[in-house]
């Protein structure tokens, strides 16, 4: 997936975890279960299954699961498949997932973990707030859970309860607002001494 990506080389671990990617993932477990079956062209089309249909599953009606068989038949090009097959391709994507924000969770933990053991014990137990950006967060609660999940094991619960995770939009933006104020306000303090 990554020699195929925009970037080969870069970012390896974004693609592990990002929304961007994690429906390519999914086709590529499919495409692999699926080498000797009718669904194999579709599958081997880079990026034709994505992450929004994988929300859009997970949310599905767990009695017939209607979303699953459409996005089979409009997206994969797949008739007819039964309710079994549409279990547990819901079952792989959800494992996918699962694993995605497990990753994010347990990389959000180290990084409060790191700070924690910078500020010599200073950090947790004070609120601290975790602020998360893009759809997938925003749009799919299963991943919310997953992520907070990961984070409470590795953090544990004393550790947990003074952590707040938020969405907010644009957060690249106003990443990249706050690091030129600070760069500024560094060359200023520069240029007066």
């Amino acid at each position: 997936m990554d020699a195929e990506s925009i970037n080969p080389g870069e970012q390896i671990f974004e693609k592990t975890i990002s929304g961007m990617y994690l429906g390519e993932i999914v086709r590529r477990v499919l495409a692999k279960m699926a080498q000797e079956s009718d669904l194999q062209s579709k599958l081997n089309c880079y990026h034709n299954y994505k992450t929004p249909h994988l929300c859009a599953m997970q949310q599905d009606n767990p009695d017939h699961l209607g979303e699953v068989e459409s996005i089979l038949r409009d997206i994969i090009g797949v008739n007819q498949s039964s309710l079994a097959a549409r279990r547990f391709i819901l079952e792989v994507s959800d494992c996918v997932i699962k694993r995605g924000r497990r990753l994010a969770g347990a990389s959000i933990a180290d990084t409060l973990q790191k700070m924690e053991n910078d500020s010599k014990g200073l950090f947790l137990g004070r609120i601290t707030t975790v602020v998360m950006d893009g759809g997938l967060y925003e749009n799919y609660p299963q991943c919310r859970s997953y992520m907070v999940e990961a984070m409470a094991e590795l953090l544990g619960p004393r550790d947990m309860e003074h952590i707040v995770v938020e969405h907010t939009k644009d957060g690249s933006g106003i990443g990249a607002t706050l690091l030129a104020a600070a760069n500024s306000k560094y060359i200023g303090a520069q240029l007066s001494t």
